[in-house]
């Protein structure tokens, strides 16, 4: 199937895949279609990808490369997060205990199955679509058990099903995350487009043909998720009281503490001051994004698909001579786009009469 993939398929994917996670945000439809615009705006910084022209780079070098992904989620999740929680009175109770119930209870299994269940199919097919990834799935998984719970304005008090619906999606999105990668050579997330840039140095190129021509690669790949999990409770299970004392650091060494690594981190990529300067008006972004209730994830899925979406856009229009219809004349790229405006006119249309006649 993923021979039939060409140009007007890859754009109708994308495009499905960021309507999806419109569709599936907690807020209101106008606040999630503002920030997939900006995400896809900020896609577009930086040097023309086919004929080199500077697009909205304000003069400097530092933008001729695009924005960075790295310094655009710290400032946004790390220095963000910071500055809104500064303004918050926290009041911190450490209770003295052993730590103990490592595992789920029998009734912990009852309360958390359906969860567990629309939590994995949703990590999976949103770790399928390009963009999607693991915190976007996660997001996507809570949001919708806090929509479908009974006791909603219990959730962040430690319900288990928001514990358990955003674990499973995490998981499952990462197994699925390799299905585009690994069929199509799209790396939907930043980590696979780490992995994407591993297998082309070693000479190999992800796609169509990658599990015909490379198969003790593939079956690797699969093994090692099965050890990968088993690794993880080997060291999470015994460590957890060391994880636990983190959270017995003092706020007022921890947020500086977290400052200087998103800082640190951002500058150390490319040795550039101007990432430094990203990091902080994205901090400021992120900040006014959470006092509004704008969600970051969208602004990321989009900022990552940003530049792919408008290479096949105009590799589409290069094939029909500037015809729109293209993406409506075949068959794989006719679906995708009718579930997108499904989704957003399911979304969009009610809005709208409640505006009207509300």
């Amino acid at each position: 199937m993923a021979l039939k993939f060409g140009p007007p398929e890859y754009f109708s994917l994308m495009v499905m895949g960021l309507t999806l996670i419109v569709f599936l945000s907690s807020g209101p439809i106008s606040k999630g279609l503002l920030m997939a615009s900006f995400g896809l705006f900020l896609g577009t910084i930086g040097l023309d990808s086919m004929t080199s022209t500077p697009r909205f780079t304000l003069g400097t070098m530092t933008l001729l490369d695009g924005v960075g992904l790295v310094p655009v989620v710290m400032g946004l999740f790390g220095i963000g997060e910071v500055l809104s929680n500064l303004e918050q009175p926290i009041k911190r109770e450490i209770f003295k205990t052993k730590i103990g119930h490592l595992f789920p209870t029998a009734q912990d299994w009852i309360e958390s199955k359906g969860a567990i269940m629309r939590g994995s199919l949703i990590g999976f097919f949103l770790g399928c679509l390009p963009g999607g990834g693991t915190v976007l799935s996660s997001f996507a998984s809570y949001a919708i058990e806090k929509r479908l719970s009974k006791t909603p304005e219990k959730f962040g008090t430690g319900m288990i099903a928001g514990v358990a619906a955003p674990e499973a999606a995490n998981n499952a999105a990462t197994g699925g995350a390799f299905i585009p990668l690994l069929s199509l050579g799209i790396p939907g997330t930043a980590v696979m487009a780490i992995m994407l840039g591993a297998l082309i140095l070693h000479g190999i190129q992800p796609g169509p043909l990658f599990i015909k021509d490379h198969p003790n690669l593939f079956w690797g790949v699969v093994t090692s998720m099965y050890i990968g999990n088993v690794m993880l409770l080997v060291l999470n299970l015994p460590l957890i009281g060391l994880w636990v004392r983190v959270l017995k650091v003092p706020y007022s060494i921890l947020f500086p503490l977290i400052l200087i690594f998103c800082i640190i981190g951002a500058y150390s990529l490319k040795n550039n001051i101007g990432d430094i300067l990203i990091v902080i008006i994205f901090g400021i972004i992120g900040y006014l994004m959470r006092k509004y209730d704008y969600e970051a994830p969208l602004l990321v899925l989009a900022f990552v698909l940003g530049p792919r979406m408008e290479v096949s856009l105009r590799r589409s229009f290069l094939l029909s001579d500037g015809s729109p219809l293209v993406f409506f004349q075949r068959p794989i790229s006719l679906v995708f786009m009718l579930v997108a405006i499904f989704l957003l006119a399911s979304s969009v249309i009610p809005a709208i009469k409640k505006k009207k006649f509300g």
